[in-house]
């Protein structure tokens, strides 16, 4: 692994003020990928080729037309539109002439259109573009952990990380670390969880206290954005994606 192109993100990552370090890669890798997609390179022919073979998820979609290079998205998904026309017009050309062969069942279960359509709903150019450097992130997590005293200190001084990542890396530390790496990680991980959640719990309380009269002239002390807090603690939901 090429620690020196890796190391600094996972390690500015863990050093941030933020609910789930993890998610804040994850953040950066999708705003970078956007950026990519909408920048000169989509003018590409290896880019546009793939755009316009895997398209592009709901989410991701939203945050191109964001961008506001609408030139850009126009001719991507004008090329991707053109693509798709032409594959499920040759596609259910061939379903037909299955169908007048008798090859189909009744209700033409396994259609070659739907499984087209499935692929399509289930393919994102940017999704996988994250998910590629994503991977990389994660391994060098455990490698840091493993390797790096003081990214360790930083992992157990963190304000933890949400709910999906905890399961994550809980499961995917069988893949990285020995077996008797895996028992002290999960250890460490499971306190850094449970002790986090529980502090966002308290404060999410005392917001909700804060409604009752009784309490209406105490301090708020670290309950204002509790909500948007535990919005990413418990679903990895950032407070400008509620916009």
């Amino acid at each position: 692994m090429k620690e020196q192109l890796y190391t600094i993100p996972v390690n500015e990552a863990f050093e941030k003020e933020c609910e789930c370090p993890v998610c804040a890669m994850y953040r950066s890798l999708e705003q970078g990928a956007i950026e990519f997609v909408m920048g000169p390179s989509y003018m590409e022919d290896d880019v546009r080729m793939e755009t316009d073979q895997k398209g592009f998820c709901e989410k991701h979609l939203k945050l191109m037309y964001q961008n506001q290079n609408r030139l850009g998205l126009a001719l991507m998904l004008h090329t991707h539109m053109k693509r798709t026309i032409a594959d499920l017009e040759k596609i259910s050309s061939k379903d037909k002439q299955d169908k007048k062969s008798g090859l189909f069942k009744k209700k033409e279960e396994g259609s070659q259109v739907k499984a087209y359509v499935d692929a399509m709903n289930e393919s994102c150019y940017v999704c996988e573009r994250i998910e590629r450097i994503f991977a990389r992130y994660i391994t060098t997590i455990f490698y840091l952990y493993r390797t790096d005293e003081e990214f360790r200190k930083k992992f157990k001084q963190s304000k933890g990380i949400c709910t999906k990542h905890y399961g994550f890396l809980y499961e995917e530390a069988v893949n990285q670390l020995g077996s008797k790496e895996v028992a002290e990680f999960r250890k460490e991980l499971n306190a850094l969880y449970l002790e986090n959640m529980k502090r966002v719990r308290d404060d999410l309380e005392w917001y909700t206290d804060k409604f009752d009269y009784r309490y209406k002239d105490e301090p708020w002390k670290n309950s204002k954005d509790a909500v948007q807090r535990t919005l990413l603690k418990t679903s990895g939901i950032w407070e400008d994606e509620l916009e």
